[in-house]
C-alpha cells in the first residue's frame, strides 16, 4: 500500500510541499512546517494490525525494521526507499523502572526512558536517522546536496556526524566555543565532520547555520527541520509499546529548543487518531532556570512568548534562549494540559546525583527533569499513585566534568548533598576495615 507524507505549514495557511524539497519554512507565511501523513490510508488497517506489526518487528534483524524508528516506517517516513535508509539500529532504549528512586521521592510507579542508551549517546539519533535518510534519498533522485549542517550544543552534532559518516555525506557542525564537554566535542571530530568552533552561544550558531544553508545547497539538520521531529516522536510510541500499549499518566521531558516536547505530543496524537491508544498523558516540559523562555511564557498562560538571553548553565544542551520550536511546543502543552517548570543549578545537580545513588547515571539535562519531578510531587501536581515517565535525553558518560566537579564541590551555585569522594587509605587490612566500618555506620544512621 503506497503510504505518503508531506510537509505542511503549521499556521493553517494550507501550504504543502513534498518531503524531497529543500525547504524548512512556509514560502507563503514564513512559519515552520510539520510532516503530515495520509491517515485515511493508515486507517485501512486496524489498530490491532499496527500493534502486532510493530511488535513483530521490534528489535529484530530484518532490515531496516529492527530499528525502533524504522520499525514504524509507515508512521514516520514512508517516502524513503529502504535502500536509502541510514540506520544504526536506533531506538529500543531501556525503560528503567526506578523503583528505589520513586520511593525516595514519593511516587510508586516511576520510570526513566533512557534515550541516552543510543549509538551516539542521546535521543538525537532518533531524528537524525530520518533526516539523513531523506537526504540520501534526495541525492539518489539527483538533487545536489554537498553537505548537511547543524548548530549544536553537543548531542545534535554527534548524531549528525555519525549518521553522515555512515552515509558517506559531509557533516558540518557549528559549536559554541568552550561550551560543550570534551566527550561531546570529540564525537564529530572522530566521525570526520567539519567542526567549526565559534565564539558565540547556541543561538548565535543557529543564526549563522540558517544563513549558510539559506544561501547554499547545504541541508539544514536542526529541529526546525520537521523530519527530525518524525523520528523523535517514536519515543512516545516506544514508551507505550514497552508498557504493552498502555499510556502513562505523566511524562516529563527537558526543554531547550523544544523540538522534543513537540515530538512527544505529535506521537501521542497520531496514536490516538489511529486508535492505538484511548487516553493522553500530561506532558511536563522542564527548563533550566537560566534558560527559561517557555517557563516565563507559561506563567502568563502562553499569552506571549519572548526569547531570553540564555545564561551559562550546567544543562548546556538546553542553554537556549530563542527556541525555534516554541509554537509547536506550546500547541502540544495546551492540548495535553501541560505544565512548564524550571530548576536551578543546585536543584538539577543534586537531583542528578540522587538518581545516580539509586543506580542511574544521569546527564545534567535529565537532572533538570528529575528536579522538576521533585517540585511537582511537593506541590501535589503529581500524585503518588500516578505512573510517571522521565525522559533521560543523554548518557551521563558524556558529561564527566559535570560529575567530577559535583563530587569535588567545584560547581558554582551548587551545594553537593550527595558528594561521594574516594577514601585514601594505606594498603593495610586494619585501615581498610576501619574505612569500611565507618561507611557502614553512616548507612545505618
Amino acid at each position: 500500500m503506497p503510504y505518503h507524507a508531506w510537509f505542511q505549514c503549521i499556521s493553517g495557511c494550507d501550504e504543502k510541499y513534498e518531503l524531497n524539497e529543500i525547504i524548512y519554512q512556509c514560502r507563503k507565511c514564513g512559519d515552520l512546517l510539520e510532516v503530515k501523513h495520509d491517515l485515511s490510508k493508515l486507517r485501512r488497517h486496524s489498530p490491532e494490525h499496527w500493534k502486532k506489526l510493530f511488535d513483530e518487528r521490534y528489535r529484530r534483524t530484518k532490515w531496516p525494521y529492527g530499528s525502533s524508528v524504522w520499525g514504524k516506517k509507515e508512521f514516520v517516513c514512508p517516502n524513503v526507499d529502504n535502500e536509502n535508509i541510514v540506520s544504526l539500529y536506533e531506538g529500543g532504549s531501556n525503560l528503567f523502572w526506578a523503583e528505589r528512586l520513586g520511593k525516595e521521592l514519593g511516587v510508586e510507579d516511576l520510570w526513566i526512558k533512557q534515550c541516552g542508551n543510543a549509538h551516539t549517546g542521546s535521543f538525537k539519533d532518533l531524528g537524525m536517522t530520518v533526516l539523513v535518510s531523506m537526504v540520501k534519498q534526495m541525492i539518489s533522485e539527483g538533487k545536489s546536496i554537498p553537505a548537511v549542517a547543524c548548530a549544536s550544543t553537543g548531542d545534535t552534532s554527534a548524531a549528525l556526524a555519525s549518521y553522515c559518516a555512515a552515509a558517506g555525506i559531509l557533516a558540518i557542525v557549528f559549536l559554541p566555543k568552550n561550551k560543550v564537554s570534551h566527550a561531546q566535542l570529540i564525537q564529530p571530530i572522530a566521525n570526520g565532520a567539519l567542526t567549526l568552533s565559534l565564539d558565540t552561544d547556541f543561538d548565535g550558531c543557529m543564526k549563522l547555520v540558517r544563513e549558510i544553508c539559506s544561501k547554499n545547497t547545504i541541508y539544514l539538520a536542526n529541529s526546525m527541520n520537521s523530519l527530525r521531529i518524525e523520528g523523535q516522536k517514536t519515543v512516545s510510541m516506544e514508551i507505550v509499546q514497552q508498557f504493552d500499549w498502555e499510556v502513562p499518566d505523566v511524562i516529563i521531558v527537558p526543554g531547550g529548543n523544544l523540538g522534543n516536547t513537540a515530538a512527544l505530543g505529535k506521537g501521542f496524537l497520531m496514536m490516538k487518531e489511529l486508535g492505538l491508544i484511548e487516553k493522553q498523558p500530561r506532558i511536563v516540559c522542564a527548563q533550566a532556570a537560566k534558560a527559561n523562555p517557555l517557563y516565563l511564557s507559561y506563567l502568563h498562560g502562553f499569552k506571549e512568548f519572548r526569547p531570553v538571553k540564555a545564561q551559562k548553565t550546567l544543562a548546556n544542551a538546553i542553554q537556549i534562549g530563542d527556541p525555534v520550536s516554541y509554537k509547536k511546543a506550546i500547541n502540544v502543552l495546551k492540548t495535553f494540559h501541560g505544565i512548564v517548570e524550571q530548576a536551578t543549578e543546585d536543584e538539577l545537580a543534586n537531583a542528578s546525583a540522587q538518581a545516580d545513588r539509586t543506580g542511574l547515571f544521569s546527564c545534567p539535562h535529565t537532572g533538570v527533569a528529575l528536579a522538576v519531578l521533585i517540585k511537582l510531587i511537593k506541590k501535589n501536581e503529581i500524585m503518588r499513585n500516578e505512573k510517571v515517565v522521565v525522559i533521560s535525553t543523554a548518557h551521563g558518560l558524556k558529561f564527566p566534568e559535570f560529575k567530577i566537579n559535583y563530587h569535588e564541590n567545584k560547581l558554582e551555585e551548587v551545594i553537593p548533598r550527595f558528594a561521594n569522594l574516594p577514601v585514601e587509605v594505606s594498603p593495610r587490612y586494619d585501615e581498610i576495615m576501619t574505612a569500611i566500618d565507618r561507611k557502614l555506620e553512616k548507612i545505618s544512621l
